[in-house]
């Protein structure tokens, strides 16, 4: 018998007393924490396999590349005078999947809403939301984590309140409050860092010092997106030359073009999110690739779809079909180990939806599928029969 193919579920799981003022979009916490579930491979359904209860909203998750060590940014921890949020580190049972802490310190910020492993396995990048900045942790010999080996604050010139690409009659603002960093990932070579800051409208690209945990400023430090528009997620394509920005105000994908050796993006293609026609308010989510780099799936939270896009010759995108996510808000989305199955955590819907993916026309298909998990954020998923 084959060992589980495990998905581990991040929610929001605070009291609304527990909210921070600029949550906006956060209704009380629903999760309980880390949902931990078996997924069949045949047909992608899900079955409970126990929860890690963590009342601090555990919203982002990641599993090293040895699938021996889990890691949460939690969202609405606040601890010290300064009210960082925090990271937790876990042990994985290869044996079942279960979860045993490790260690939790503070994330250099308020508010971590992303987190990613440097593709050495030393460091752990995160994303400060509330805070504006990103930091680098020390992954220590036993997967816990240290403190801060540097910690990058963004300051720059705020956005406007209208997304200048936003549909029309849209009323989106989420983030041009104040300086808002979204999501952080190293390159793949690990050579240079990008993280997006919402509130700013700009990727920041770091050099990356893998001995030290240092980042500075790149030439270019940053590329700009139109005004208002919101950088929220990016992706990488398999061929490592193109480069995907999803605008979470803005709805819209932006394609780069990636220089690996210099680290410099360069616009080429602005698309929408949504499909023709659409007016009024929307805010976008994830933004994924498949594995064979033929499609870009793009999330859209108030439209509720995932929106697919064939992938060109040269990287550009040409919009295919838009598919309703069976639930309200779907904060991200990701494809199973195989790329068969795609789940939808619809947070305000309170379930994860199963859809199965059509790898020559990048069509989803319901799979009737519905899995009931309070306000799910994130999903990713660890094959145990696998070293």
């Amino acid at each position: 018998m084959k060992s589980p193919l495990m998905a581990y579920v991040g929610t929001f799981s605070s009291p609304l007393k527990d909210m921070l003022p600029t949550q906006v979009d956060l209704p009380p916490g629903n999760g309980r924490g880390i949902h931990l579930f078996t997924m069949d491979r045949e047909t992608g359904a899900l079955t409970p396999a126990g929860i890690h209860e963590m009342g601090n909203s555990p919203s982002c998750l990641t599993v090293n590349a040895t699938g021996t060590r889990l890691y949460s940014a939690n969202e609405t921890d606040r601890v010290g005078a300064d009210n960082q949020g925090t990271v937790s580190s876990f042990s994985i049972n290869r044996a079942d999947g279960q979860l045993t802490p490790i260690n939790t310190v503070r994330s250099g910020g308020v508010g971590p809403t992303h987190l990613s492993i440097h593709p050495s396995g030393r460091f752990l990048l995160v994303a400060n939301y509330f805070g504006g900045s990103v930091s680098v942790l020390p992954i220590l010999p036993d997967g816990s984590l240290g403190e801060a080996t540097d910690i990058q604050n963004d300051a720059g010139k705020l956005g406007p309140a209208r997304a200048q690409n936003a549909p029309p009659g849209s009323f989106a603002f989420s983030g041009h409050d104040r300086t808002h960093a979204h999501m952080i990932q190293a390159t793949p070579s690990g050579e240079f860092v990008l993280h997006v800051d919402l509130g700013l409208d700009r990727i920041f690209i770091w050099k990356f010092d893998v001995q030290k945990g240092k980042l500075t400023p790149n030439e270019p430090a940053s590329v700009s997106l139109p005004p208002g528009d919101g950088p929220r997620h990016f992706h990488f394509h398999p061929n490592g030359r193109w480069f995907y920005s999803i605008q979470e105000e803005g709805s819209t994908i932006v394609l780069f073009d990636y220089d690996a050796e210099k680290g410099q993006l360069t616009s080429r293609q602005t698309i929408s999110s949504l499909p023709a026609g659409f007016a009024g308010s929307n805010f976008c989510s994830e933004i994924l690739i498949s594995g064979d780099g033929k499609f870009v799936y793009a999330g859209n939270r108030l439209h509720d779809s995932i929106s697919i896009f064939a992938v060109g010759a040269e990287g550009e995108l040409t919009f295919v079909a838009d598919e309703w996510t069976r639930g309200n808000y779907p904060r991200s989305f990701a494809f199973d180990p195989t790329g068969r199955f795609l789940h939808s955590c619809n947070q305000r819907g309170d379930n994860i939806a199963t859809f199965k993916v059509n790898q020559e026309t990048g069509a989803l298909n319901f799979t009737g599928l519905y899995t009931p998990v309070g306000n799910p954020s994130m999903i990713v998923f660890l094959d145990l029969s696998k070293s």
